[in-house]
């Protein structure tokens, strides 16, 4: 049968897709639920880190749970609040972040998952001329819990990391955010 894209109104009327789509299942492994676990899982680690770079500090605890363990290439934390006390004494306004990951490993077993990211950040503090470039791998473990995946444990090791004087980049130009940096 060939089907013309005006005629199909929704291809779960057609018998012959379901079944299609039950062997793409049933071969692959895969399942709606586990993609949705995925799908909240990296929305997770995204809302961590745009929450930690725009200061959202609320935000970002409630990514934790309370039991929160945290080691970024040696310094250690035991619990959330110690973690979220940490980032928002040592990433005042005025320091500009970027934290990307990316290349995601997620494995989930029922109600717990295990999380590999790969990260890229940027800090900038003009008032020090600093800059600092490096990336790692994150390693997180990640709870199901009655308000969703929550952060269980969470952590760093370098692979590398570049620090610069800004003084030493002759026409840096640094604006924050809300600077326009066009003319």
């Amino acid at each position: 049968m060939t089907l013309r894209y005006k005629q199909v109104k929704h291809f779960a009327d057609f018998p012959q897709f379901r079944r299609v789509s039950a062997v793409v299942r049933a071969k692959t492994g895969i399942r709606s639920s586990f993609v949705d676990d995925i799908t909240a899982i990296s929305h997770l680690k995204y809302r961590y880190l745009r929450s930690l770079d725009t200061k959202q500090w609320d935000e970002f605890a409630g990514c934790f749970v309370p039991e929160t363990t945290g080691d970024y290439n040696g310094l250690l934390f035991d619990n959330r609040d110690a973690l979220v006390s940490y980032m928002k004494e040592n990433l005042p306004e005025g320091f500009l972040t970027m934290h990307q990951v990316h290349h995601p490993e997620i494995t989930v077993d029922g109600d717990t998952a295990t999380g590999r990211w790969y990260l890229q950040d940027k800090v900038i503090v003009p008032a020090f001329q600093f800059m600092l470039e490096g990336a790692a791998f994150y390693s997180d473990r990640y709870v199901r819990t009655p308000e969703g995946w929550r952060v269980a444990h969470t952590g760093y090791k370098r692979t590398f990391e570049v620090t610069y004087d800004l003084k030493d980049l002759p026409g840096t130009k640094v604006n924050g955010p809300g600077e326009h940096t066009h003319v």
